[in-house]
């Protein structure tokens, strides 16, 4: 109830008759102020006339008015400055820390606005408001999901921010851990990202002009040369000698656990063997990749610089005791996209932000709008309900909006919902 009734005094969605304090005094909102995410009162600076005075402070939200008492806001001097305390029931009068009354109001919400409110948090067909979809004005639409883009990317370059405190800035570092955990392609992503952080970037440079002992470091690191030698072939055995050589030279950590790779269900092309033989080939041929990435005009420029394959072994294995007829084991273009767009593009971002450099983040908006759609079942959702999915910048916004909105049912905070509450 009192998320519905921050919605209704945010929107001004108030009843047709004249608003007045529980004591009879005339209100007039000339602007609700603020939303607060933070802590302290629900607006700030809202602008309000009480009997005629106009008054600048805050507005505080609650179900009953009981709840200041409750939250013990009658002892926090951070509420001082409230100047309307707006309730759904009155059932006691409130309190500055010096005594004071604060004007109270009780506010209805609309009948039609809680019962659609109730419509979209009780239904079980996604999305929610699947029924006004098509018919809103693109504008609308456009707005929102450029809206939702920039929020996505915001998010994505606080994740990265993160990474970049644990590595010391080292772009380079950061860069190819967020790279590693994308080939995991949503199944092994978490495990990448465990063994990229395992990885010691500085001791593998020193052997970087070797592919066999970058791949002995990648495939040692991530716990594939821990099985027992017997019945494996030649190529298995020197990558292991190899891996115990650079164990001992670095005193390297325990390798991760095999357990933490998922075969399941996964095609053999995306098994961690293959793709981090061909992050191993990538890492031994690109000395400076982010910088080369972060210089790409184009998708096509990024994509061809990322088109990694593998040594000559892995044209005939998925693993060390499964062989496959003899092919190059390129990175398809469709893994490109992805990679391009949940590794690329949000580094672009970021390191533009960082640089404060605005053609940075204009490139990565025009790549992510020159991209196509992801295709899963979010976007298969939406563009079913009659959400045209063209773009990769349509596909992450509605990515961006089931995550955060749909699946948290936070449907006040979505534009979408917003149209679907104010339609009668």
């Amino acid at each position: 109830m009192e998320q519905l009734l921050h919605y209704v005094w945010k929107h001004k969605i108030f009843p047709l008759s004249a608003l007045q304090t529980t004591s009879g005094q005339p209100v007039e909102v000339i602007d609700p102020g603020l939303p607060n995410i933070n802590a302290g009162p629900d607006f700030f600076n809202a602008k309000l006339k009480i009997d005629g005075t106009l008054w600048v402070g805050n507005v505080e939200v609650h179900t009953r008015a009981s709840d200041w008492l409750l939250h013990r806001h009658d002892r926090d001097k951070a509420y001082d400055n409230v100047i309307l305390h707006v309730v759904g029931e009155s059932n006691c009068d409130v309190y500055r820390t010096n005594g004071e009354l604060i004007p109270q109001m009780v506010l209805a919400c609309p009948e039609t606005v809680s019962r659609r409110y109730e419509e979209l948090r009780q239904t079980e067909i996604y999305p929610p408001c699947y029924s006004i979809l098509a018919s809103l004005p693109k504008l609308t639409v456009h707005s929102w999901l450029s809206a939702l883009q920039v929020e996505r990317f915001g998010q994505k370059a606080r994740a990265i921010s993160c990474r970049l405190e644990r590595c010391n800035h080292h772009w380079e570092d950061v860069f190819f851990i967020t790279l590693a955990r994308n080939f995991g392609f949503g199944l092994n992503g978490d495990a990448f990202e465990a063994w990229a952080n395992r990885l010691p970037f500085r001791a593998v440079d020193k052997h970087r002009d070797s592919l066999l002992q970058v791949e002995a470091f990648f495939l040692g690191q991530a716990g594939l040369l821990e099985e027992d030698s017997a019945g494996m072939d030649d190529y298995y055995l020197k990558l292991q000698k190899e891996f115990r050589y650079l164990q001992h030279k670095f005193g390297l950590a325990a390798p991760m656990s095999v357990e933490q790779w998922r075969f399941l269900r996964l095609r053999p092309d995306n098994f961690p063997h293959v793709r981090l033989a061909q992050l191993a080939k990538l890492y031994h041929k690109e000395r400076a990749l982010f910088s080369r990435v972060m210089e790409a005009e184009t998708p096509e420029a990024v994509k061809k610089i990322l088109a990694a394959d593998t040594s000559v072994y892995w044209e005939e294995h998925f693993n060390f005791r499964k062989v496959s007829p003899r092919r190059e084991k390129r990175v398809g273009d469709g893994a490109l996209n992805l990679i391009a767009i949940n590794t690329v593009i949000p580094f672009l971002y970021a390191y533009g932000m960082h640089k404060a450099d605005d053609a940075l983040c204009d490139r990565a908006t025009r790549f992510l709008e020159s991209l196509k759609a992801e295709n899963n079942h979010v976007t298969r959702l939406w563009d079913g309900a009659g959400l045209p999915v063209s773009t990769a910048a349509d596909s992450q916004a509605l990515l961006q909006l089931q995550k955060e909105y749909c699946d948290k049912k936070d449907c006040l905070c979505c534009r979408f919902g917003y149209e679907y509450l104010r339609r009668r």
